[in-house]
């Protein structure tokens, strides 16, 4: 089962060119609101559609509540949900069915679940599936919001163009200045760097990663769980779920390998009647609790592995070796459309720490 969570579980179904994507989630208190306008823009936020550097796949993403919902509130039973899979092409991938796609799970999913296994779009391996993470994590980011809590993502790099973005910009600035370009940059200057790069990476037939920027605000102190459910190894079991993460770091993360102790510790001050640190190199979290300063990730995210390319491959029916070149709609850079789907993962793990610790009811 592809499930997230112990008191506010998100299992995921379906697949990329199967009926539906969707989600079922357990946990909800009975009575929260369920703002399905509120879920469907954040589906809104993840579509390529209005993209002129994204997949050229069109789908409408309409949010279908399901169950779990009377007049707009959960019941207490399981919520529900899903959009349908409309714009479907499985005829490019049946060609390639005995060639497994360099950089995707084609050849061990094979070896796992037989030849059978329906990877058309790649299956339930696709960034497709991310659509019920949204609808999960939109509900999650409601449930903290009136706690006080705040989450915003933005694009910090793409391929070599790095983003200049100030540590204490406010959230909500940083999610408007995000919100003014198609790669999701507040640095505009960054933005159109990061555009082109993407355009050129396009022409060529080949695609560019990046890394996304999570910044989250009034976490409450304490939040967490020490070693395995630290709020480290929440978020970051989270957000490797989400297809092409390869790196997770907090605070000054991998750079804290090269600090002494006298650099990397954050002092503690008293400021306007509260406990903070002069610095945030711990990311908001020390001993897998939050601090009450900005839970600070980022996360590494890959190339594109569809690329129109000839790339080396092996025919699974023949035992012999082959030239693939990868058709279909993809996108050049998914880094753009996987900042929404950052920050509601992150929301959905804050979520279910906060249920669990008796910070949401």
């Amino acid at each position: 089962m592809m499930h997230f969570g112990e008191r506010f579980r998100v299992t995921i179904f379906g697949s990329s060119h199967g009926p539906e994507v969707g989600v079922t989630i357990d946990g909800i208190p009975p009575g929260t609101p369920i703002d399905a306008a509120g879920i469907q823009a954040e589906l809104d936020r993840r579509r390529p559609v209005g993209r002129r550097l994204a997949t050229r796949r069109q789908e409408e993403d309409r949010l279908v509540l399901d169950a779990g919902v009377d007049d707009g509130r959960a019941n207490g039973r399981p919520l529900r949900a899903h959009v349908a899979n409309e714009d479907v092409r499985r005829e490019p991938y049946d060609r390639m069915r005995d060639t497994p796609r360099p950089g995707h799970a084609d050849f061990p999913a094979r070896m796992r679940y037989g030849p059978d296994a329906d990877l058309s779009g790649g299956g339930i391996f696709s960034g497709r599936m991310t659509v019920g993470l949204v609808i999960a994590g939109a509900i999650a980011r409601s449930m903290l919001a009136p706690k006080g809590v705040s989450i915003a993502a933005f694009t910090r790099s793409i391929g070599g163009v790095d983003a200049t973005v100030p540590d204490d910009m406010p959230l909500a600035e940083l999610a408007q200045r995000a919100g003014t370009n198609e790669v999701g940059s507040p640095d505009p200057d960054a933005a159109r760097r990061m555009e082109e790069a993407i355009g050129a990476a396009r022409r060529e037939g080949d695609s560019l990663g990046g890394v996304v920027e999570v910044r989250v605000t009034g976490v409450p102190v304490g939040l967490g769980e020490p070693f395995f459910d630290s709020v480290e190894s929440v978020l970051a079991h989270a957000l490797f779920s989400v297809p092409a993460v390869k790196g997770v770091e907090f605070g000054a993360g991998f750079r804290s390998a090269r600090m002494r102790g006298s650099e990397h510790n954050d002092p503690f001050v008293w400021d306007g009647g509260a406990i903070r640190t002069v610095s945030n190199h711990a990311g908001g979290i020390l001993g897998g609790l939050a601090t009450g300063m900005p839970i600070v990730v980022r996360v590494a995210v890959k190339p594109t592995a569809s690329i129109a390319r000839p790339q080396r491959t092996v025919n699974l029916a023949t035992r012999e070796s082959a030239e693939l070149v990868v058709t279909g709609r993809h996108d050049p850079c998914i880094v753009p459309r996987a900042v929404v789907v950052l920050e509601c993962v992150t929301a959905i793990g804050l979520t279910d720490l906060a249920v669990r610790g008796g910070f949401l009811a």
